[in-house]
């Protein structure tokens, strides 16, 4: 008798699930909702793009830093800091030379030991130096002077959202996936 029951059950159920007709007409409109918070107009979460030029000397001891802009862009605890260094050019026919970024810390392998490019930093700077097995004092301009960096600013609200399979190291793919815009970076 209890499988009887339960075929019944089942062939009731394929029947009401089978049937098909004609939609309805559409119901009476509902209440509205109650409303939503206020946002900030005008505010829009985005990451940037910032270069610096420096200078790597014992009187610095051998580091330098940059405090972000307070009026042009809010830096969370949260958000991701990455810092590329320009490490080598391309020269382009008719166009400004191609700079190759590479993301930091950075070595270079010398004759006197390891040199290292690194940083690091708060929601209000970063701070970019070297160290390294080598006697800094004894470089030569061509890796203390005039080095120029890009900072990229990744806001938390991104990482969520960004592919697994991003390259850091790579800072056109950085650039690209979180939609962030070089093309006018401000220079300090």
């Amino acid at each position: 008798m209890k499988r009887l029951n339960l075929y019944f059950f089942f062939a009731s159920l394929y029947v009401l699930s089978a049937c098909e007709g004609p939609v309805g007409p559409e119901g009476l409109p509902g209440p509205q909702g109650p409303a939503g918070e206020d946002g900030l107009d005008g505010i829009n979460i985005l990451g940037q793009v910032f270069e610096v030029e420096g200078d790597f000397n014992a009187g610095n001891e051998y580091g330098f830093g940059f405090e972000f802009p307070a009026d042009e862009v809010e830096v969370f605890e949260s958000d991701a800091i990455l810092v590329y260094i320009s490490w080598d050019q391309i020269e382009v026919t008719d166009e400004p030379p191609i700079n190759i970024w590479r993301l930091l810390p950075q070595s270079a392998f010398l004759e006197g030991g390891t040199l290292q490019y690194n940083y690091d930093h708060t929601f209000t700077d970063v701070n970019i130096f070297l160290d390294g097995t080598i006697d800094l004092s004894t470089l030569t301009n061509e890796y203390t002077q005039n080095q120029l960096f890009r900072i990229v600013i990744v806001p938390a609200d991104y990482v969520p959202n960004a592919r697994m399979d991003i390259d850091y190291s790579n800072y056109e793919d950085v650039i690209r996936t979180f939609g962030i815009d070089d093309t006018n970076v401000k220079r300090y």
